[in-house]
């Protein structure tokens, strides 16, 4: 078993990244559905919860349904941070995560998120004053780095481990990449097996199959792997990483069937979450990321993305089934969604 403070999870668990304007609770619902064991929500700006804004109040949702879940919390200032943990704490979520590892501008270059990794002292200030503030677990999700001169990861996590974080999650790339390039694992493994290290250590980065899930495990020993643009549009790759890793075999993909279901659901939850109108809006990027693979789409998505109702769209949906009823999906690498700036994910 991993475990965090009190909370025991699967031996080696997957976790659902938070990511920025996709891991909400409708996203969530079905990630939990097919198999991850560990969710995150979206990142939530302390400065935004002390000032009770709408939408940062908003992401502290969360329903018994997916435990265990965390909050993910990001800022640059000591009291701030510290004052968002109390509020995050009235939540009851099962641990409260920190951001280091937000790469876009308007986070990073305000001196949170990614920003922080050029003051190592400074995240392990804030840090502090968080794991002080609260009675959760705290966690850590990070880069390698700010850039390739400042790979200072190992540094980071024996630093973190000793104000009293329970485990950490690293992504295999440093800010100055953002997302191009591949993720480098190999600090990732170093950092897992320093001796000083006893928290649980999560690999993060371009994880888009069940048989790299398995290879990095055995590879860099990491404790578990926490995975994000290969569940967008996808959520049965948890699943399939399981059953690949029980069995050496693969699950077949998911029929037209069980993507249509899927989306229904993911509809549903973001309309009964978010209110018709957004919750409508909001699922039009998904779309896409579902249907991906079937031929001769196109007009059947145009139709999704500009009706305005819920029936409407599952009147669609299930032509949809109808039309490509015994489609055989090809088995093939899921595509890693490439979101820019405006739609940041980490």
């Amino acid at each position: 078993m991993v475990t965090i403070g009190n909370l025991q999870l699967p031996d080696f668990p997957l976790l659902l990244a938070p990511m920025e304007d996709v891991s909400d609770p409708p996203f969530r619902a079905v990630c939990k559905d097919n198999g991850a064991d560990l969710m995150y929500t979206e990142f939530i700006s302390s400065e935004g919860l002390i000032r009770d804004a709408i939408k940062s109040r908003r992401k502290l949702d969360i329903f018994d349904y997916e435990r265990p879940v965390g909050i993910q919390i990001f800022g640059g200032d000591e009291e701030s941070l510290s004052l968002a943990a109390k509020i995050v704490d009235v939540t009851n979520p099962d641990l409260l995560d920190i951001n280091f590892g937000c790469p876009v501008k308007k986070v990073a270059m305000k001196g949170a998120g990614a920003g922080v990794l050029k003051d190592i002292d400074l995240m392990v200030r804030l840090t502090d004053a968080v794991v002080k503030s609260t009675k959760l677990p705290v966690t850590v999700k990070t880069r390698l780095g700010w850039d390739d001169n400042t790979r200072n990861i190992e540094e980071v996590a024996e630093r973190l481990q000793d104000v009293g974080i329970k485990a950490l999650a690293i992504h295999g790339r440093t800010r100055t990449q953002m997302y191009k390039g591949e993720a480098d694992w190999t600090l990732i493994g170093k950092v897992k097996n320093n001796p000083r290290i006893n928290i649980p250590i999560f690999g993060n980065g371009d994880i888009d199959s069940p048989e790299k899930a398995v290879e990095y495990q055995n590879r860099y020993g990491v404790d578990g792997i926490m995975i994000g643009r290969a569940a967008i549009g996808y959520p049965w790759i948890f699943n399939e990483i399981k059953h690949f890793a029980e069995t050496g075999t693969h699950l077949a993909p998911p029929t037209v069937e069980e993507r249509v279901a899927v989306c229904k659901k993911h509809l549903h939850k973001s309309v009964e979450w978010k209110g018709p109108v957004v919750g409508i809006f909001e699922m039009r990027r998904h779309y896409a990321n579902y249907l991906k693979g079937l031929p001769n789409i196109k007009e059947f998505r145009g139709k999704l993305v500009t009706l305005t109702t819920e029936a409407e769209i599952n009147e669609v949906l299930d032509a949809v089934t109808s039309y490509y009823t015994g489609f055989e999906f090809p088995k093939t690498e899921i595509e890693l969604i490439n979101y820019h700036e405006k739609c940041p994910i980490d």
